[in-house]
């Protein structure tokens, strides 16, 4: 008798490009992860983080001193020369982003590394990241993970009224007056969702000056 399985599937979207410390000279632009799946190997469902370009590098140097021999993605390249506008690199880098992490959560081998899942679903710094997996936190892994999901609540529903899509369930409900990571809030979306090209709408708030690589 053959077992009814469900299907394992997890869709990753980088979208939301943001500049922080505007009209500082350490100035960058974020990103938003959003991240909804229903495979085992993540701990929460559904988060949202804010991530830099810098957390990228960092994350796929980590990913392969750990992996071995099995390849890992590439990343959109850092270019100090760019011809066109900054919001054309910005988007074409918010692209190469989400392809990266697109080929990374299909991959078992890069699924087993602590950091990711982390780097996906806690808003930790780096060097907080590497204290909790060399277990000198205060938390284990799956510690801080739960502990992000519960206190932010990265997939609260972004616009008042938009009904959630899980129902019999009020995302506002678990985390009311707790605090969500600024640009964070999203709603639980349909898996049909994620086949939507929302590039357009993702633009920053403003670009930094057109000589500046954004990091």
């Amino acid at each position: 008798m053959l077992e009814n399985r469900e299907e394992e599937l997890t869709t990753v979207r980088v979208q939301d490009p943001r500049v922080q410390n505007e009209g500082s000279w350490n100035s960058y632009v974020d990103y938003k992860i959003f991240l909804h799946t229903n495979s085992k190997a993540f701990t929460a469902k559904t988060s949202c983080v804010r991530r830099r370009y810098r957390e990228f590098v960092w994350l796929r140097r980590q990913l392969q001193k750990n992996a071995g021999l099995v390849p890992v993605p590439e990343l959109p390249g850092k270019s100090t020369f760019f011809v066109g506008s900054t919001d054309e690199f910005i988007e074409k880098r918010r692209q190469g982003l989400q392809q990266f992490l697109e080929k990374v959560v299909q991959n078992v081998v890069l699924l087993s590394d602590s950091r990711l899942h982390l780097f996906l679903q806690s808003q930790l710094s780096v060097p907080a990241i590497e204290a909790c997996v060399q277990g000198q936190g205060t938390q284990t892994v799956t510690e801080a993970i739960l502990h992000y999901a519960m206190s932010n609540c990265g997939w609260v529903q972004e616009e008042e009224g938009r009904p959630s899509t899980l129902p019999g369930r009020d995302p506002r409900a678990s985390c009311a007056g707790l605090g969500s990571p600024q640009g964070c809030l999203e709603s639980i979306p349909d898996w049909s969702d994620f086949g939507v090209d929302d590039a357009h709408s993702e633009s920053p708030e403003e670009p930094p000056g057109s000589g500046q690589d954004p990091q």
